[in-house]
């Protein structure tokens, strides 16, 4: 059986077809899944999707018209994908549910200290041989405090590496972790690690409860010489009220590895015709802000492994077996 693969990164493409060798024959694409491009699936019936697919009602009829039944998504989250269509049509739809948690925390940490450390103004300054160190400026991490929202597999790994540096740690999570517990983590009220916290990082799912979990008035709780980072999901912060608050001249620092409106626009070359996207633009213009197209995840170690499970979600459906990375059909409840 052929598996049609969307979104392959120059980079992923050797790696897939090496996994796929001797299971399947797989086709990569470089476009990525949407209105406009789910025709070419027809005659499919297996499909591979990446994060940035757009799985909406319009999308998944193209492909059930098209034969398609089985679609395996190449990354952890779901928001894109309307899964209760997706169960009326009668898909099989699969995620990575697990893969490499160092690879976002690290690059969090990356992002974060590029941030503090004004790197990228540093090398392009020495690249002009351009020696001083006027407006380079950053802290010392060791013991200020870090506010972790979300401590699953990821926040536990970024609140470890915090840990080694020796910061105060509060957390926010539904369900405490009792790893970070042991590190001295403090689980507190959301406003309370705003308003205390000299760095944030974020690391929540996003669902319709976690959507601008960092909005307006978040922000204004926050120090003036805070941190954020968000290497989890782009609609986690409210993007247009954080502009807001740079140009009040806010904040030491804000690294973003995702933006909320970043479909069809991270993964694609827009250097020629620019970008339409005024937020984005206004975003990209302060000195204190780095941003970098949702490259978090993008490790051999992680990206292997994502691929490894794709692979075997697809040989799950083949041989008609359910794993834990099923979403859709669901469950059936126990009666």
């Amino acid at each position: 059986m052929e598996i049609l693969a969307f979104g392959v990164q120059a980079d992923e493409k050797p790696l897939i077809e090496k996994a796929f060798e001797g299971h399947h024959d797989v086709r990569c694409l470089d476009v990525f899944l949407t209105e406009d491009t789910a025709p070419i699936a027809a005659g499919y019936e297996i499909i591979s999707t990446s994060v940035n697919a757009n799985l909406n009602n319009r999308v998944l009829q193209t492909l059930a018209a098209g034969g398609t039944q089985m679609i395996a998504q190449r990354s952890t989250g779901f928001n894109n994908i309307d899964l209760q269509v997706a169960e009326r049509l009668g898909f099989t739809v699969a995620r990575v549910s697990y893969y490499s948690p160092y690879s976002v925390a690290e690059f969090a940490w990356t992002l974060l200290m590029a941030a503090n450390r004004r790197i990228v103004r540093a090398s392009n300054r020495t690249r002009d041989f351009d020696f001083r160190l006027d407006g380079l400026m950053g802290r010392d991490m060791h013991g200020r405090t870090v506010g972790v929202l979300g401590t699953g597999k990821i926040g536990e790994a970024f609140t470890r590496i915090a840990h080694g540096f020796g910061m105060n740690l509060l957390g926010w999570d539904p369900y405490p972790n009792p790893a970070c517990v042991e590190l001295g983590m403090k689980y507190v009220e959301k406003d309370q690690l705003f308003a205390e916290s000299d760095v944030i990082s974020l690391h929540v799912p996003l669902f319709e409860e976690t959507k601008h979990i960092v909005n307006a008035a978040a922000l204004k709780m926050m120090k003036d010489d805070a941190i954020l980072v968000n290497s989890s999901r782009g609609a986690l912060v409210d993007a247009e009220a954080l502009v807001a608050e740079l140009r009040l001249g806010r904040f030491a620092g804000v690294g973003l590895d995702v933006y909320e409106a970043e479909a069809g626009l991270f993964f694609l070359d827009k250097s020629i015709q620019g970008v339409e996207d005024d937020t984005l633009a206004r975003l990209m213009t302060f000195p204190n802000v780095l941003v970098t197209s949702h490259q978090a995840y993008y490790t051999v170690d992680a990206v292997g492994t994502i691929i490894d499970t794709t692979l075997k979600n697809v040989i799950d459906y083949t041989e008609g077996r359910r794993s834990e990375n099923v979403l859709v059909p669901a469950e059936p409840k126990a009666s």
